[in-house]
């Protein structure tokens, strides 16, 4: 079978090892396509792929009208909103992701921008500390119950909600499960948002929902923008200025936010997963788990029906 790798941005070269390892370990024939420039070098690529791995590409229908053989596409990483998975499913391709790879390494990234903003952007005033502030953890997934164990070691009060998730799961953990969204943002000091952008969530995170939190309050944003309503956010952001926002996905409207100074920070893009480790173990997951798909058809990651 041919695993085409499909990267504008590429994985790291000992990444491309690993992968490369695990594929050809298997009998498999792995092929590259890194830094492509135009769709339709990626068209030209899949159309005799039976695997596809990609990280932030898009695999839309065009893609997949293109890949009569493709069989498999694995995102390395945890979303996966890059794939149409309706378009998958009419053709009849397997969309999956690699949850867990990157929990680590976004979660530290939250602390980084926390550590940063509680002290002011090292502007050379006087801050606040971590300690002892409530953090609530929205969505207790691979990534928020990192962010929960790294806060711990600050002695931090950690709350969290989650729809999916029992109560007992999230106390198990030593942290103070809410019963509903709104609890946690009236709550907490600080918020860390690791929700998926679905049809229930976007645009949630809006002037009446963090309009509840505290002053001095700050909400942070590693998972997807489009679960921020930036227009409200930015009116919400003008009318309090105790609030601060730092994120690590660049708003669409981040020349308004621009305004907000001392108060907002985005990275130039999006940094979550963007570390060594977590690079190479979703890359060596994505190819681990296309190995099992042709060995003995394990869809236990699928995120399409």
């Amino acid at each position: 079978m041919k695993v085409l790798v499909a990267t504008e941005k590429p994985f790291a070269a000992a990444a491309v090892k690993g992968i490369q390892a695990e594929i050809e370990a298997a009998g498999n024939e792995l092929a590259l396509l890194e830094k492509y420039t135009e769709k339709a070098q990626l068209l030209d690529a899949v159309k005799d792929a039976d695997a596809l791995i990609i990280r932030s590409d898009k695999v839309d229908a065009e893609v997949l009208d293109a890949a009569k053989q493709l069989k498999i596409v694995v995102r390395a990483g945890a979303g996966y909103d890059n794939i149409d998975l309706e378009a998958a499913t009419a053709h009849n391709v397997v969309a999956e992701n690699t949850p867990g790879q990157n929990a680590n390494a976004v979660a530290e990234l939250v602390f980084g921008l926390l550590v940063y903003a509680v002290r002011n952007f090292y502007n050379g005033k006087a801050g606040t500390e971590l300690m002892g502030k409530k953090l609530g953890i929205l969505a207790f997934g691979n990534v928020g119950r990192n962010v929960a164990r790294i806060a711990a070691g600050f002695g931090m009060e950690v709350y969290a909600y989650d729809a999916y998730c029992p109560k007992e799961a999230i106390e198990s953990a030593g942290v103070t499960a809410v019963d509903n969204q709104d609890e946690l943002f009236k709550t907490c000091d600080i918020v860390s948002l690791h929700i998926p952008a679905t049809a229930e969530t976007k645009q949630s995170i809006n002037y009446r929902m963090v309009g509840q939190m505290k002053k001095g309050a700050i909400l942070v944003n590693t998972a997807r923008k489009e679960v921020i309503n930036e227009p409200e956010l930015i009116q919400l952001l003008g009318e309090r200025t105790d609030l601060k926002y730092v994120t690590d996905i660049k708003p669409d409207a981040d020349a308004e936010f621009a305004q907000f100074e001392g108060r907002y920070f985005s990275t130039p893009k999006k940094m979550g997963a963007q570390t060594a480790e977590a690079n190479t173990n979703a890359g060596i997951a994505a190819a681990k788990q296309i190995n099992a798909f042709f060995k003995d058809g394990c869809t236990k990651f699928q995120v399409n029906k």
